[in-house]
């Protein structure tokens, strides 16, 4: 959250998707190359952004860990997120993990594998702003694009307005700029973001909760059950909770 966006356009730029399509490929083609093709967005602290030109935050471990354990190098594609499920869809990598949560019209369009992590969409406002969702009516609402942030926030009745943005960062920066009255976000995006502005900011009540997956282009069922069986291997052997308490500082990883 607090990597200015110029970095955040220039690190992509760094590892950005070429313009030449790649193919899905199936699990045993990606054994065979050694190499794991794989998309997030870089620019959703504390779970996938970067540090200068590196990717770092809970999804990146979490991706290596799971790479490791299938005996793979990942390749990694930064791209918007509003971009990422057409992306996985048209072949451009082999998977995506960017905190998507599971719905049922996103499983529509792609495949979900075993969560990684658990959260959900928490209000965010300044000091003595609206903390309820009841407190939201007549008031002017930031989510991120093509979220289920944004899909939750646009059901709650009586708002004044819903304003959408392409980056998470992009709809803190409106909410510290007074553009907005509340900014709904991922739980743990909020805490951090509330924890680095204690002087301007809160947390409110949960609009809803979901289960955070990799997602993946339909019909690839061995690819699927792969990733899915190491994330419940890390989640069985403690790994996921340690990645959890490093960027979280507590343990994200199991869904109650």
């Amino acid at each position: 959250m607090s990597h200015p966006s110029k970095w955040l356009a220039l690190a992509a730029a760094a590892i950005a998707l070429t313009t030449s399509a790649v193919q899905a490929r199936d699990l045993a083609t990606i054994q065979k190359s050694g190499t794991l093709l794989l998309a997030t967005e870089g620019a959703f602290a504390p779970f996938n952004f970067f540090q200068g030109t590196k990717l770092s935050g809970y999804e990146i471990d979490v991706a290596e860990a799971v790479a490791k354990k299938l005996g793979l190098q990942i390749e990694w594609k930064a791209l918007a997120f509003d971009a990422l499920i057409s992306a996985v869809r048209q072949d451009r990598f082999d998977a995506a993990i960017a905190s998507h949560g599971y719905t049922e019209e996103r499983a529509k369009s792609v495949d979900f594998t075993s969560p990684h992590y658990c959260s959900g969409g928490q209000i965010v406002s300044p000091l003595n702003g609206p903390k309820t969702v009841a407190e939201l009516q007549g008031k002017t609402v930031v989510v991120q694009l093509a979220t289920s942030y944004s899909d939750a926030v646009a059901k709650l009745p009586g708002l004044k307005e819903v304003k959408t943005l392409p980056k998470d960062t992009d709809a803190l920066s409106a909410l510290l700029g007074n553009r907005a009255e509340a900014w709904v976000t991922d739980k743990f995006v909020a805490k951090n973001a509330v924890e680095k502005n204690a002087s301007r900011l809160q947390r409110g009540e949960m609009v809803f909760t979901e289960k955070i997956s990799f997602i993946l282009k339909k019909g690839n069922p061995e690819l699927k059950a792969a990733l899915s069986k190491a994330v419940d291997e890390l989640r069985a052997d403690g790994t996921l909770t340690t990645i959890a308490k490093k960027w979280a500082d507590e343990d994200i990883s199991v869904c109650r």
